[in-house]
Protein backbone atom coordinates (compact mmCIF):
# COMPACT_ATOMS: atom_id res chain seq x y z
CA UNK A 1 0.00 0.00 0.00
CA UNK A 2 1.37 3.11 -1.07
CA UNK A 3 2.19 5.18 1.95
CA UNK A 4 2.21 8.61 0.40
CA UNK A 5 -1.55 9.73 0.67
CA UNK A 6 -1.53 8.40 4.32
CA UNK A 7 1.39 10.26 4.78
CA UNK A 8 -0.51 12.86 2.85
CA UNK A 9 -4.04 13.00 4.52
CA UNK A 10 -1.88 12.78 8.10
CA UNK A 11 -0.15 16.06 7.81
CA UNK A 12 -3.56 17.96 6.37
CA UNK A 13 -5.16 16.97 9.86
CA UNK A 14 -1.93 17.90 12.12
CA UNK A 15 -2.63 21.63 10.17
CA UNK A 16 -5.97 21.46 10.44
CA UNK A 17 -5.88 20.74 13.97
CA UNK A 18 -2.98 22.64 14.79
CA UNK A 19 -5.17 26.18 12.91
CA UNK A 20 -7.78 24.99 14.73
CA UNK A 21 -6.10 25.29 18.28
CA UNK A 22 -4.20 28.55 16.94
CA UNK A 23 -7.72 29.75 16.48
CA UNK A 24 -9.06 28.68 19.75
CA UNK A 25 -5.98 29.32 22.31
CA UNK A 26 -4.86 32.75 20.93
CA UNK A 27 -7.26 35.10 22.25
CA UNK A 28 -6.54 33.25 25.60
CA UNK A 29 -2.86 33.35 25.25
CA UNK A 30 -3.11 37.35 24.37
CA UNK A 31 -5.41 37.87 27.30
CA UNK A 32 -2.80 36.49 30.13
CA UNK A 33 0.55 37.96 27.80
CA UNK A 34 -0.58 41.48 28.34
CA UNK A 35 -1.91 40.71 31.58
CA UNK A 36 1.61 40.33 32.16
CA UNK A 37 2.94 43.07 30.09
CA UNK A 38 3.72 46.47 32.30
CA UNK A 39 3.12 48.44 29.16
CA UNK A 40 -0.18 46.74 27.98
CA UNK A 41 -2.13 49.73 29.40
CA UNK A 42 -0.09 52.37 27.08
CA UNK A 43 -1.40 50.01 24.35
CA UNK A 44 2.04 48.48 23.92
CA UNK A 45 0.65 45.16 23.68
CA UNK A 46 2.77 42.56 21.86
CA UNK A 47 3.35 38.63 21.25
CA UNK A 48 5.58 38.44 24.25
CA UNK A 49 5.09 40.71 27.63
CA UNK A 50 7.44 43.35 27.17
CA UNK A 51 8.25 44.08 30.88
CA UNK A 52 7.07 40.98 33.00
CA UNK A 53 5.15 42.47 35.80
CA UNK A 54 2.53 41.29 38.45
CA UNK A 55 1.45 45.13 39.11
CA UNK A 56 -1.92 44.86 36.78
CA UNK A 57 -2.87 41.70 39.23
CA UNK A 58 -2.66 43.96 42.19
CA UNK A 59 -4.05 46.87 41.16
CA UNK A 60 -7.00 45.42 39.76
CA UNK A 61 -7.39 43.16 43.49
CA UNK A 62 -6.53 46.43 45.69
CA UNK A 63 -7.33 49.42 43.89
CA UNK A 64 -9.78 48.01 41.06
CA UNK A 65 -11.93 46.71 43.78
CA UNK A 66 -11.91 43.33 42.19
CA UNK A 67 -11.63 41.08 45.17
CA UNK A 68 -15.43 42.97 46.64
CA UNK A 69 -16.52 42.09 43.23
CA UNK A 70 -15.03 38.34 43.27
CA UNK A 71 -16.74 37.87 46.96
CA UNK A 72 -19.65 38.66 45.47
CA UNK A 73 -19.53 36.91 42.40
CA UNK A 74 -18.86 34.08 43.72
CA UNK A 75 -21.88 33.82 46.84
CA UNK A 76 -24.10 35.12 43.83
CA UNK A 77 -23.04 31.77 41.97
CA UNK A 78 -22.62 29.31 44.11
CA UNK A 79 -26.56 29.59 45.58
CA UNK A 80 -27.70 30.33 41.66
CA UNK A 81 -26.20 26.32 41.18
CA UNK A 82 -27.09 25.11 44.61
CA UNK A 83 -30.84 26.58 44.14
CA UNK A 84 -31.34 25.62 40.49
CA UNK A 85 -30.00 22.56 40.77
CA UNK A 86 -32.40 21.37 43.78
CA UNK A 87 -35.31 22.64 41.99
CA UNK A 88 -35.08 21.60 38.78
CA UNK A 89 -34.27 17.94 39.83
CA UNK A 90 -37.27 18.12 42.04
CA UNK A 91 -39.36 19.34 39.25
CA UNK A 92 -37.77 16.76 36.61
CA UNK A 93 -38.62 14.26 38.78
CA UNK A 94 -42.52 15.53 38.87
CA UNK A 95 -43.10 16.08 35.33
CA UNK A 96 -41.28 12.94 34.10
CA UNK A 97 -42.82 10.22 36.48
CA UNK A 98 -46.17 11.50 38.14
CA UNK A 99 -49.29 12.38 35.99
CA UNK A 100 -51.26 15.21 37.25
CA UNK A 101 -53.41 18.00 35.59
CA UNK A 102 -51.78 20.44 33.24
CA UNK A 103 -48.82 18.55 33.06
CA UNK A 104 -48.52 18.85 29.22
CA UNK A 105 -49.47 22.38 29.68
CA UNK A 106 -46.73 23.02 31.73
CA UNK A 107 -44.07 21.43 29.32
CA UNK A 108 -45.26 23.44 26.74
CA UNK A 109 -44.97 26.75 28.54
CA UNK A 110 -40.94 25.85 29.64
CA UNK A 111 -40.50 25.07 26.20
CA UNK A 112 -41.35 28.30 25.50
CA UNK A 113 -39.55 30.16 27.87
CA UNK A 114 -36.31 28.68 26.24
CA UNK A 115 -37.15 30.25 22.99
CA UNK A 116 -38.10 33.56 24.52
CA UNK A 117 -34.74 36.14 24.02
CA UNK A 118 -33.32 36.79 27.36
CA UNK A 119 -33.58 40.51 26.63
CA UNK A 120 -37.01 40.52 26.59
CA UNK A 121 -37.19 39.52 29.77
CA UNK A 122 -34.73 42.28 31.26
CA UNK A 123 -38.22 44.64 31.79
CA UNK A 124 -40.52 41.82 33.49
CA UNK A 125 -37.72 40.68 35.48
CA UNK A 126 -36.89 43.76 36.34
CA UNK A 127 -40.82 44.73 37.34
CA UNK A 128 -40.89 41.44 39.47
CA UNK A 129 -37.51 41.97 41.43
CA UNK A 130 -38.88 45.81 41.84
CA UNK A 131 -42.58 44.82 43.03
CA UNK A 132 -40.63 42.25 45.67
CA UNK A 133 -38.75 44.96 46.85
CA UNK A 134 -35.24 43.48 46.02
CA UNK A 135 -33.53 46.00 43.81
CA UNK A 136 -30.11 46.47 44.22
CA UNK A 137 -29.56 43.75 46.15
CA UNK A 138 -27.23 40.60 45.70
CA UNK A 139 -30.73 38.69 46.37
CA UNK A 140 -32.86 40.34 43.77
CA UNK A 141 -30.50 39.33 41.46
CA UNK A 142 -30.10 35.88 43.05
CA UNK A 143 -33.67 35.39 42.33
CA UNK A 144 -33.38 36.31 39.13
CA UNK A 145 -30.70 34.14 38.02
CA UNK A 146 -32.24 31.33 39.89
CA UNK A 147 -35.47 32.18 37.37
CA UNK A 148 -33.41 32.01 34.29
CA UNK A 149 -31.68 28.34 34.88
CA UNK A 150 -35.39 27.14 35.61
CA UNK A 151 -36.65 26.60 32.32
CA UNK A 152 -33.42 24.90 30.69
CA UNK A 153 -32.51 22.92 33.77
CA UNK A 154 -36.03 21.31 34.55
CA UNK A 155 -36.27 20.41 30.46
CA UNK A 156 -33.18 18.72 30.61
CA UNK A 157 -33.18 16.94 33.64
CA UNK A 158 -37.00 15.83 32.70
CA UNK A 159 -35.20 13.86 29.80
CA UNK A 160 -32.39 11.93 31.86
CA UNK A 161 -35.00 11.01 34.64
CA UNK A 162 -37.59 9.70 32.01
CA UNK A 163 -34.78 7.56 30.66
CA UNK A 164 -34.09 5.84 33.94
CA UNK A 165 -36.06 2.78 33.86
CA UNK A 166 -39.27 2.73 36.12
CA UNK A 167 -38.24 -0.96 37.62
CA UNK A 168 -34.81 0.31 38.82
CA UNK A 169 -37.09 2.05 41.22
CA UNK A 170 -39.65 -0.48 41.76
CA UNK A 171 -36.60 -2.94 42.73
CA UNK A 172 -35.07 -0.49 45.02
CA UNK A 173 -39.20 -0.83 47.09
CA UNK A 174 -39.24 -4.13 46.74
CA UNK A 175 -36.07 -4.30 48.49
CA UNK A 176 -37.30 -2.38 51.26
CA UNK A 177 -35.98 1.15 50.30
CA UNK A 178 -37.91 4.41 51.00
CA UNK A 179 -38.84 7.15 48.78
CA UNK A 180 -35.61 8.83 50.12
CA UNK A 181 -33.36 5.83 49.48
CA UNK A 182 -34.21 5.26 46.36
CA UNK A 183 -33.78 8.92 45.08
CA UNK A 184 -30.57 8.84 46.64
CA UNK A 185 -28.80 5.81 45.52
CA UNK A 186 -30.77 4.60 42.07
CA UNK A 187 -32.32 7.82 40.75
CA UNK A 188 -29.24 10.68 41.75
CA UNK A 189 -26.50 8.41 40.30
CA UNK A 190 -28.30 8.08 37.14
CA UNK A 191 -29.07 11.37 36.01
CA UNK A 192 -25.74 13.19 37.76
CA UNK A 193 -24.48 14.17 34.34
CA UNK A 194 -27.85 16.13 33.60
CA UNK A 195 -27.30 17.90 37.09
CA UNK A 196 -23.68 18.78 36.43
CA UNK A 197 -24.52 19.74 33.15
CA UNK A 198 -27.43 22.22 34.13
CA UNK A 199 -24.81 23.08 37.31
CA UNK A 200 -22.32 24.44 34.09
CA UNK A 201 -24.85 26.58 32.94
CA UNK A 202 -26.04 27.90 35.93
CA UNK A 203 -22.44 28.88 37.36
CA UNK A 204 -21.48 30.16 33.66
CA UNK A 205 -25.42 32.15 33.42
CA UNK A 206 -24.62 33.73 36.84
CA UNK A 207 -20.72 34.60 36.65
CA UNK A 208 -20.84 35.76 33.53
CA UNK A 209 -23.74 37.76 33.14
CA UNK A 210 -24.00 41.37 32.40
CA UNK A 211 -27.21 42.98 31.24
CA UNK A 212 -29.35 41.31 34.17
CA UNK A 213 -26.59 42.78 36.95
CA UNK A 214 -26.83 45.77 35.45
CA UNK A 215 -30.20 46.21 35.73
CA UNK A 216 -30.59 45.02 39.21
CA UNK A 217 -27.76 46.23 41.20
CA UNK A 218 -28.16 49.90 39.72
CA UNK A 219 -25.39 51.72 41.17
CA UNK A 220 -24.86 49.69 44.32
CA UNK A 221 -21.22 49.21 43.33
CA UNK A 222 -20.39 47.41 46.75
CA UNK A 223 -22.50 44.75 45.68
CA UNK A 224 -21.30 44.41 41.90
CA UNK A 225 -20.73 41.14 40.17
CA UNK A 226 -17.39 40.85 38.36
CA UNK A 227 -19.25 41.56 34.95
CA UNK A 228 -20.05 45.02 36.09
CA UNK A 229 -16.68 45.47 38.05
CA UNK A 230 -14.72 44.75 34.37
CA UNK A 231 -16.54 47.61 32.72
CA UNK A 232 -14.70 49.84 35.84
CA UNK A 233 -11.37 49.74 33.36
CA UNK A 234 -13.35 50.86 30.14
CA UNK A 235 -13.00 54.68 30.00
CA UNK A 236 -14.41 57.53 27.94
CA UNK A 237 -11.58 58.00 25.38
CA UNK A 238 -8.72 55.11 26.88
CA UNK A 239 -8.80 51.95 28.06
CA UNK A 240 -6.59 50.74 30.62
CA UNK A 241 -5.70 46.97 28.83
CA UNK A 242 -3.41 45.86 30.91
CA UNK A 243 -6.07 45.71 34.09
CA UNK A 244 -9.11 44.54 31.46
CA UNK A 245 -6.79 41.81 30.52
CA UNK A 246 -5.64 41.20 34.18
CA UNK A 247 -9.20 41.28 35.46
CA UNK A 248 -10.36 38.86 32.75
CA UNK A 249 -7.51 36.41 33.58
CA UNK A 250 -9.21 36.50 37.07
CA UNK A 251 -12.39 35.81 35.95
CA UNK A 252 -11.51 33.03 33.62
CA UNK A 253 -9.56 30.88 36.43
CA UNK A 254 -12.65 30.21 38.63
CA UNK A 255 -14.69 28.88 36.05
CA UNK A 256 -12.05 26.92 34.84
CA UNK A 257 -11.31 25.28 38.49
CA UNK A 258 -15.10 25.10 38.97
CA UNK A 259 -15.45 22.68 35.11
CA UNK A 260 -12.17 20.40 35.71
CA UNK A 261 -13.60 19.47 39.16
CA UNK A 262 -17.17 18.31 37.94
CA UNK A 263 -16.04 16.97 34.25
CA UNK A 264 -14.82 14.05 35.84
CA UNK A 265 -18.15 13.35 37.63
CA UNK A 266 -19.74 14.21 34.06
CA UNK A 267 -17.82 11.79 32.05
CA UNK A 268 -17.97 9.09 34.85
CA UNK A 269 -21.72 9.77 34.70
CA UNK A 270 -21.84 9.17 31.23
CA UNK A 271 -20.97 5.79 31.60
CA UNK A 272 -22.63 4.67 34.51
CA UNK A 273 -24.53 1.44 33.75
CA UNK A 274 -22.62 1.15 30.75
CA UNK A 275 -21.58 -1.76 31.62
CA UNK A 276 -23.77 -4.92 33.04
CA UNK A 277 -22.68 -6.09 36.46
Amino acid sequence: MNPRPRLRSRIGLGIGVAAVLIFTLFPVYWMVSSAFDGKASSGGQSLLPQEFTWDNFAFVLTDGGFGTYLRNSAIVALVTVLVSALVCLLAAVAVARFRFKFRTTILMMILIVQMVPLEALVIPLFLQVKSLGLLNSILGLMVVYVALSLAFGIWMLRGFVAAVPVELEEAAYIDGASWWRMFRSVLLPLVMPGLVATSIFSFITAWNEFIFAMTILGAQTDQYTVSIGLKSFFGLHSNDWGSIMAASTIITVPVMIFFVLVQRKLASGMVAGAVKG
